[in-house]
């Protein structure tokens, strides 16, 4: 029996020893035959240079009208991303915006009250009534200028200059002629003859500077009721001997309830909106 046993052990290291060298004999005649073909094929060799292309004349180009002889949708974009940069310049100098603010900050004032209402809801108030009152000629623009541009019936320039009469009518018309006069000597600029020889930079803040007139004469016609609460307010308690005591804590609950009465607000907003209307 261990006879046999050791027969089968000293059997086994022949198959394998054999077998080993089949596996070993295969592997080399592969690496054989694929260094065979790498040699066969070789590198690639790089190709040789070209000469060089003649420079050509470059060009580009912008589409500036559409179809039908419309703008350009990009160029209608462009537009009118520039106009809403230029946009707050244009509501302080052009529209009714700073007058209508600066009686409704006079209002605020003449109150006693410092913070209330917030300055973004009296920006916010002088705006709507601004594009209340600028109404007509926002429409009177779209229809002149905006839209006959927009169907290629105007050019560009065309457009501006119909487009501008109507504002310049508004504010023409409520701009007094000694600031008009004013400008124009400090700019050294021969009189105008008739409105339409102003020339825009003058009629710009000539406009401004009406607009602040009027605010601050409207802004004394506030005042007055108040400033009338204050003195007998004031005049009651020095003779009452209350001199710790701030007049304003006192005078400000009689200044709010004459307010209210009457009707401040409106009457304040009807004021502002009548002053535009006529043209006068």
């Amino acid at each position: 029996m261990t006879e046999r046993q050791g027969a089968r052990t000293t059997r086994v290291p022949g198959r394998v020893v054999l077998l080993g060298a089949v596996l070993l004999a295969l592997l080399v005649l592969q690496v054989a035959l694929a260094g065979g073909a790498h040699a066969a094929v070789g590198p690639t060799p790089p190709a040789a240079p070209g000469d060089p292309a003649a420079p050509g004349v470059g060009e580009v180009t912008v589409q500036v009208n559409g179809i039908n002889g419309t703008p350009s949708g990009s160029i209608v974009v462009l537009l009118g991303i520039t106009l809403l940069s230029v946009a707050p310049s244009l509501i302080l100098l052009t529209t009714s915006f700073t007058k209508i603010l600066v009686v409704l900050s006079l209002t605020r004032n003449a109150l006693g009250l410092q913070g209330v209402p917030p300055n973004q809801v009296l920006a916010g108030i002088a705006l709507f009534l601004s594009l209340f009152v600028m109404a007509p000629v926002i429409g009177g623009v779209n229809e002149l200028g905006v839209q006959p541009y927009l169907d290629g019936s105007l050019t560009f320039t065309q457009a501006v200059d119909a487009g501008q009469q109507p504002l310049r009518e508004f504010m023409l018309a409520h701009t007094r002629e000694a600031d008009i006069a004013l400008l124009t000597r400090a700019a050294e600029q021969p009189n105008p003859q008739t409105p339409a020889d102003v020339p825009f930079t003058v009629l710009a803040p000539a406009f401004l500077l009406s607009e602040l007139r009027a605010a601050f004469i409207m802004g004394f016609v506030i005042f007055v009721p108040f400033l009338v609460i204050d003195l007998v307010v004031s005049a009651a308690l020095m003779a009452m001997g209350m001199m710790m005591l701030p007049p304003i804590m006192v005078s400000l609950p009689f200044k709010l309830l004459l307010f209210v009465l009457v009707d401040g607000w409106g009457l304040v907003v009807t004021a502002l909106v009548g002053s535009y209307a006529g043209g006068g």
